[in-house]
């Protein structure tokens, strides 16, 4: 990854017209030795990737490309405001509107390598990197701001700092030169550099907060104001405040995840109740609520795994203190059923000592994460009770009566289709905002979002014009996972569009602040109907045929991507069977890679033809026009059969069985049914004649990705009947994989 953007940034705006022959001639070569090494290097490694490749991936976009941003997309945003409002918006100050988060090195469900010693490491890499990017830039202001004090004025502020300085930090003294003494910024700056070495290093005299450092800075800026610095290096100053603001001392805030089961069979083991995975959720409740209120201790000697999840929390409790509030965010809870679950997480916080500041407090968040059909079917009502519960409502009270939850979309895509996942996720923030309004608390969504649209994916303006009134108030979090990170962010000047586009997005919609949304019931009643019979088409297919995962193994190469070292995550659960097994990337990865792209669009051909002979083609163009959440559902549902191919699709349906042709006509015939209907609806010859740009690129593509397919498709029967042991085979499938998956885009 890392050389591909080092091959990017040469291509682009290397070759200086001022540049002599000789210079040239270097940028050439540096392109040419670029772009040859990086095809001459492996796309794939053999080894699975660990925890710290993960992470230290993630780190090369926040550093190398946002960091480098961040100032540029707030100037961007005061220039406008000039523009519109004239030269007084510029006494208006922007806040910080962006902040980033990672759960790499915290994600511990179903993830064995992942746990308190990862955490720590995490939260370390990020303070270190952050604080690095800090004294370099200290170094480059201190080289610009060289006024001499007998040209120019300081503010008193800055001369007073720096004599405090000289007590605090005298090593800084013997590394300033000399010839700086009568330099007061440079001296300034020598000193900062200094305390920031400290505070990377864990030594004395480091700065315990980062708005120690803010202050700092905004005594160098504030006397550059008054003492005619305004081009003489205030905009700098400026650039790295608004950094530090943005990224603290932490970088990126890291989550935390585990499964509730796992919590579930730590507490039952510790309370002595061997029923307690069996027994009824409000009875786990009102014990876990005794067990709190009375600051119980564990029954029984605590065993290892009961250990490690208390050692996780004392390195969150460790990290927070050390690099700041702001480098622990939520502590997620997969899987959660009832109230029970979360209760039992701050059990264990109170059993790890969390609870024993003067205030009994347990500083953390806990958020449920909402992913299966049940539980986002239930939403509602789990929340209602959770906020209803005395103790939890006292901690939500204390941590400032705003509870995260967050939604997942690719394991309800998995299970009943793009259409009923997205209706079921829509009416579940829909019942959310109303318990949360009655209880007087603040909901914030946090959208679990994969790559690709089947997961939920694609652009994030279109995200918010779809979301309910009231999910939506001001706050906007969201996951950003796979190649969509490169595609979004890979470009600094790619990835100040994204997040102009996001914060547009959000801010019309808090601008629009809608309380409620006009819809016409008979529209709710044709959604309705759309996704009920879109599920029942899906689940006859995918999960009701017998011989289906069967035939999933045969058209697509998921045999290969189980293989292929992609993530230090394992790709199935270690629970259930066939499709359930199967983790949802995967699942649409191999979709993808056959062409047939099932998981975003199987069902929505039966659906649409449902709402058309119930209630005819004028009212699915009215909630088209109409319904933003219909608009974007279809929409999305285009791009996905335009980036479909039936056609190459058919290669690998040959290598099924015959007992399997069956199957390949239903797919196509379901295929040809959704393309009928949404061009019906639009009005159109083809798909994405309404976006043509995005036409023309899938069609520029595709020529060179047909040939991948047409190699995998003879690699993967070759590799196949040599019993998938073929060394050289399956390194040439992997390829193959990479090729078209970068061919494709938001492939998953």
């Amino acid at each position: 990854m890392r050389q591909q953007q080092r091959i990017a940034r040469l291509l682009i705006g290397r070759l200086d017209p001022t540049q002599t022959p000789g210079e040239r001639r270097a940028t050439i070569e540096r392109v040419r030795t670029e772009l040859t090494t990086g095809w001459q290097t492996a796309g794939n490694s053999r080894d699975r990737l660990s925890v710290a490749d993960e992470r230290e991936h993630v780190l090369f976009f926040l550093v190398e490309v946002i960091y480098e941003v961040i100032p540029g997309f707030y100037e961007e945003l005061e220039d406008a405001l000039r523009t519109v409002f004239g030269e007084a918006a510029a006494r208006v100050h922007v806040p910080e509107l962006l902040h980033f988060g990672s759960w790499v090195g915290g994600d511990m469900d179903g993830h064995p390598d992942v746990h308190a010693k990862t955490i720590r490491e995490s939260c370390l890499r990020h303070h270190q990197l952050i604080v690095n990017r800090y004294f370099l830039e200290t170094q480059a202001l201190a080289e610009r701001l060289s006024q001499s004090a007998n040209r120019t004025e300081v503010s008193p502020g800055v001369a007073a700092r720096i004599e405090q300085y000289r007590s605090l930090i005298p090593a800084a003294q013997a590394a300033t030169p000399a010839s700086h003494d009568r330099m007061p910024y440079r001296v300034l700056l020598g000193q900062i550099a200094e305390r920031l070495r400290a505070t990377y290093e864990g030594r004395s005299s480091h700065y315990e907060r980062v708005e120690q450092l803010v202050d700092d800075l905004e005594l160098i800026a504030d006397s550059l104001a008054t003492h005619r610095g305004e081009y003489a290096g205030l905009f700098h100053v400026r650039r790295m405040l608004r950094r530090v603001r943005t990224f603290g001392f932490h970088l990126a805030t890291l989550d935390v995840r585990q499964n509730a089961d796992v919590h579930r069979e730590i507490v039952g083991r510790a309370l002595e109740d061997d029923d307690w995975a069996r027994r009824p959720a409000e009875e786990r409740r009102l014990r876990l609520n005794t067990a709190l209120e009375r600051d119980e201790s564990p029954l029984a000697s605590l065993d290892a795994s009961a250990k490690r999840a208390l050692w996780v929390m004392e390195a969150m409790e460790f990290c927070s203190h050390r690099y700041g509030p702001a480098s622990i965010g939520s502590y997620v809870v997969s899987m959660a059923r009832d109230v029970d679950d979360l209760l039992s997480v701050l059990l264990l916080a109170q059993w790890a000592g969390l609870a024993d500041g003067p205030d009994g407090v347990i500083p953390l968040d806990v958020a449920p994460l909402f992913e299966s059909v049940d539980t986002l079917e239930n939403a509602g009502d789990i929340i209602r009770r959770l906020l209803a519960d005395p103790v939890y409502r006292a901690h939500l009270r204390a941590r400032g009566d705003r509870q995260v939850v967050m939604i997942g979309y690719s394991d309800s895509n998995k299970a009943v289709g793009i259409a009923a996942s997205r209706w079921l996720l829509r009416r579940a923030q829909a019942a959310m905002v109303e318990a949360c309004d009655a209880a007087g608390v603040e909901l914030l969504v946090f959208h679990g979002r994969g790559g690709s649209i089947s997961l939920g994916g694609g652009r994030t303006d279109a995200l918010v014009r779809a979301l309910p009134p009231g999910a939506l108030r001001g706050r906007l979090r969201v996951t950003e996972q796979g190649e969509s990170i490169n595609e979004r962010y890979g470009l600094r000047a790619i990835a100040l569009r994204s997040f102009e586009r996001a914060v547009h997005a959000l801010a019309m919609a808090t601008t629009a602040d809608r309380k409620s949304e006009a819809l016409d019931p008979a529209w709710r009643d044709a959604m309705q109907l759309f996704a009920e019979v879109s599920q029942q088409a899906y689940r006859a297919l995918v999960h009701d045929d017998p011989t289906f995962v069967e035939y999933f193994h045969a058209v697509t190469p998921v045999d290969v991507i189980e293989r292929m070292q992609i993530g230090s995550r394992p790709l199935t659960r270690a629970t259930g069977t066939g499709v359930e097994a199967l983790r949802a990337i995967p699942w649409m990865f191999a979709w993808s890679q056959s062409r047939h792209m099932l998981p975003g669009w199987f069902g929505v051909g039966a659906g649409l033809q449902a709402v058309v002979e119930r209630y005819g083609p004028e009212r699915l163009g009215e909630m088209y026009a109409r319904w933003p959440f219909v608009a974007t559902l279809l929409d999305d549902v285009e791009v996905v059969l335009a980036k479909a191919d039936m056609g190459i699709a058919e290669f690998y349906e040959q290598l099924a069985s015959d007992q399997h042709r069956r199957l390949a006509a239903v797919i196509h015939g379901e295929f040809d049914l959704a393309v009928e209907r949404i061009l019906a609806l639009k009005g159109c010859a083809r798909l994405l004649d309404a976006e043509p740009t995005l036409q023309r690129s899938i069609r520029l593509r595709n020529p060179y990705v047909d040939p991948l397919h047409l190699m995998q498709v003879d690699l993967l029967k070759r590799w196949r009947e040599t019993g998938r042991r073929d060394r050289d085979l399956f390194d040439a499938l992997v390829a193959s994989v990479n090729g078209i998956a970068q061919g494709l885009q938001g492939s998953g």
